[in-house]
């Protein structure tokens, strides 16, 4: 079979990856100052009290102790118990994971449709205002912090899109079609992922364009020419497909982008997400719930670059080894 010792070498990789992301995700956690016991303000907070919580959650064990209860649970498939609600954690982040899914899809939708043909027209009509104005866009874009967008997208839509919240809270009090349940979690949905869209609108818009300007270059697109194939079928027949190599990795790896950029987004939209979820842990010292959604999320990402690894096999000849 045609590169499979690059399949091998390729999961070898991801599977170390996933160790060390995993030894990491515990140790980071565990090296932050304070812990949820010193979290804890009450008025019966006392120091005993708060004693006897760390030795609930096993905080007053060794470290090295820790870990290995922590690989074990791993292996069961338990992701652990959530400090303050006491619920397991894959209950605490399912339903956030579940709604923050949707608003990644449409964005990424939006940025990789938008994107890729915003580059490849630009790269088309390379050295026109076409050009010109498609790269002044797209780095417009691509240079926007994503909170910052965010909070412009509200000023401008706030009477047009609602800007915060998954759904309308009267609609509980009424019996909704389920059209009119998925139409207000759309509208709920556009603004959040328009921001993390646009952005990543840009970076797609770019990448494309310089990967077809640089495949445009070669023999092979001037032999085309030479045989009197109009410049759209060039690019759409020949080219593009010759200059997906470095858009698929950057599709995979925009999606450690969106991770991080979700937060930020999530919790200026007040959107239920794993962004607003972990945002919430984290002013709340609970690790579980943290260290859950952190390898939820850093899986994802390993497992999209697999992905577009084994890609490059069908999209590369070249690749045998």
């Amino acid at each position: 079979m045609r590169g499979s010792g690059y399949i091998l070498k390729r999961t070898g990789f991801a599977l170390v990856t996933v160790f060390l992301a995993v030894t990491l995700n515990f140790v980071i956690f565990r090296a932050a100052p304070g812990d949820v016991a010193s979290a804890l303000r009450c008025r019966a907070c006392t120091p005993e009290f708060k004693e006897a919580a760390r030795r609930e959650f096993g905080l007053d064990k060794p470290k090295v102790e820790q870990y290995g209860i922590y690989l074990k649970k791993l292996v069961q498939g338990n992701l652990g118990s959530s400090f303050v609600s006491r619920q397991p954690v894959w209950d605490e982040i399912r339903g956030p994971l579940g709604n923050t899914l949707p608003m990644l899809a449409l964005g990424t939708l939006f940025s990789i449709v938008f994107g890729i043909a915003a580059g490849v027209v630009a790269a088309w009509r390379r050295g026109t205002f076409t050009e010109w104005s498609n790269v002044g866009v797209s780095l417009f874009f691509y240079s926007m912090p994503t909170h910052w967008l965010g909070l412009m997208l509200i000023i401008v839509f706030s009477g047009l899109l609602p800007v915060s919240g998954l759904s309308d809270p009267f609609l509980g009090f009424t019996d909704p079609s389920w059209w009119t349940v998925f139409a207000d979690r759309m509208k709920h949905m556009v603004l959040p992922s328009l921001t993390l869209g646009l952005v990543l609108y840009g970076e797609y818009a770019l990448i494309t364009r310089s990967a077809l300007l640089q495949t445009l270059g070669e023999d092979y697109i001037l032999t085309a020419r030479a045989k009197g194939l109009k410049s759209w079928a060039i690019v759409s027949r020949h080219a593009l497909r010759n200059a997906l190599l470095p858009i698929t990795s950057l599709i995979a790896l925009s999606l450690g982008y969106l991770v991080g950029g979700s937060i930020l987004v999530e919790a200026v939209f007040s959107y239920p997400g794993i962004g607003l979820a972990v945002y919430e842990a984290v002013f709340e010292r609970d690790y579980p719930v943290l260290q859950g959604a952190f390898l939820v999320l850093t899986l994802s990402v390993v497992l999209a670059n697999y992905v577009a690894d084994l890609l490059y096999v069908k999209l590369d000849p070249r690749v045998t080894d």
